[in-house]
Formats: structure tokens, C-alpha cells, sequence
């Protein structure tokens, strides 16, 4: 295993309207939003948090990736306390590194890196000291990560090898395959699945917590999202929609009650 926390604790949205976003996710998530002040942050970045905690930041896509097609999207944090041991330990096992060790004085050390089939993530080794983990639960914070892949079993192996995920119960959705749940330390955190063919690159879904589905999900229609799919109730009773932003970064929505 190597020296990487078990599980994401910051979420990342790159969008091509900042402004747009941030408009967007305070409306629909009920974040309350305050920009990121260090010099040496650079392009812009705004923090979102859910009372008094960050939940994650957005941040606007460079120039040349959106001249490349890159699309608007977020992307989960797994923390460290060695990246390089981390990224060593990513390379071994089957990862790519997209963007090697880097360094935001102030901040921490980040590398951008994807899983054997693709999926990216990033790691930071943070300057600050740890913070503890918020429980799924927690509103406006996210309830649960979802992969979508190409070969799930491959997946788990490298995440269960890397972050010591454990497997939990599965589901069998028919046509669609195998679900299956995996647990970090003892909770139930999030399942994997083989992609349908309209997800065309492997990729992480996280969904945020809100008080309740049908009204989140007039809050995206109203403020110019499209719902992609639901409203859903889930085995474990909680109702879920997926959405894309404005910008068309994919998300999702999770609550206990319709």
C-alpha cells in the first residue's frame, strides 16, 4: 500500500466560466463560496464550503486545454504524506502520471495522475496540518464516489492495493453488470461498475448531499443544468439525480428523501 490517506477528501471542479459555476453550485448545493487568496495561485480559485468546512474549489480551465476539447469536469484529492512515495507507488501497480510533482508554496505538492483504465485523480501532500474526515452524511459534502470503468475487478485491485479499500456487497443490475460497493475503514463509501457506452473515458462521479431530490433537482433545472438521469431511489432508501453543470462537468445529487 503506500503512503496515501484511504480515501478523497477534496473535490475539484476546472470549468470554462468560473463565475458561472460558482453561481451555479451555491444555488443548487447551498455552498457558500469566498475566493482563495495566495499570490501564488494562479489561475483564480474559489472555495466552496458547507458551514464551516471546504468541500472542495473551482477553478477555471486553461486556455489550451479548452483548445484541445478538454471538458468542463471535477476531479477527487486523495491527501499524502509522501507524494513521491505515492506517485512511485501509482506507477508500480499500473498508473499513469499526467502531471508530475508540483509545488503552490503555500499549499502543498500536487501530481495529477489516473488509475490503469484512466480514471484521473490528484494527490497532495498539504503543508497544513491533517483535518479529520467528515462523515458521508454531512449536508452539502459528498455522500458517495461512483467509477465507472472499464473493467471494475482491475479497478478494485488497484484501489484496494493502493488505499486498502475493502469489497462489500454486490449488485447484480442485469444488462448493465455488477455493482460493487467498497468500504474505506468499515463505512460503505461508494461502488464501481463497467461504464455503459454513453461515458465515453473512464471517470469518478461524486455525488453531494442535499436535503432533498426533487427540489435539488429543480434548482438544477431552474438555474440552466440538465438532469442526465433520475430522480432515483437506491437500495439503501436514499434518492439520487445525475446532472451535468452549465459548462457540462458531470455531477451528482444524493438525499434521504424525495
Amino acid at each position: 500500500m503506500s503512503n496515501s490517506e484511504k480515501s478523497f477528501f477534496w473535490y475539484e471542479l476546472t470549468t470554462t466560466d468560473l463565475d458561472a459555476a460558482e453561481a451555479f453550485y451555491t444555488a443548487v448545493v447551498g455552498w457558500r463560496a469566498e475566493p482563495f487568496e495566495n499570490a501564488a495561485a494562479s489561475p483564480r480559485y474559489v472555495v466552496v464550503n458547507a458551514g464551516d468546512r471546504g468541500v472542495g474549489g473551482l477553478t477555471t480551465l486553461p486556455d489550451e486545454a479548452a483548445k484541445m476539447g478538454v471538458p468542463a469536469a471535477w476531479m477527487g484529492y486523495f491527501p499524502t504524506k509522501d507524494i513521491n512515495g505515492s506517485v512511485d507507488a501509482l506507477q508500480k501497480a499500473g498508473g499513469v502520471v499526467d502531471r508530475p510533482v508540483y509545488e503552490v508554496p503555500g499549499v502543498g505538492r500536487f501530481a495529477v495522475v489516473a488509475d490503469p483504465q484512466g480514471a484521473a485523480f490528484m494527490f497532495l501532500e498539504p503543508n497544513g496540518p491533517d483535518q479529520p474526515p467528515v462523515p458521508l452524511n454531512t449536508p452539502g459534502h459528498v455522500g458517495w464516489h461512483e467509477l465507472y470503468t472499464t473493467d471494475w475487478q482491475q479497478a478494485f485491485d488497484f484501489y484496494s492495493g493502493q488505499f486498502g479499500w475493502v469489497k462489500d456487497q454486490p449488485f447484480d443490475m442485469g444488462l448493465m453488470g455488477i455493482y460493487q460497493l467498497f468500504s474505506v475503514d468499515g463505512v460503505v463509501s461508494g461502488g464501481m461498475m463497467n461504464k455503459p457506452e454513453q461515458i465515453p473515458n473512464p471517470v469518478w462521479l461524486f455525488y453531494f448531499n442535499v436535503a432533498a431530490i426533487d427540489d435539488a433537482a429543480k434548482r438544477v433545472v431552474d438555474n440552466g443544468g440538465k438532469i442526465v438521469m433520475g430522480p432515483m431511489e437506491v437500495p439503501n432508501g436514499q434518492w439520487i439525480v445525475q446532472c451535468t453543470d452549465p459548462q457540462g462537468a458531470y455531477f451528482a445529487l444524493l438525499a434521504p428523501i424525495r
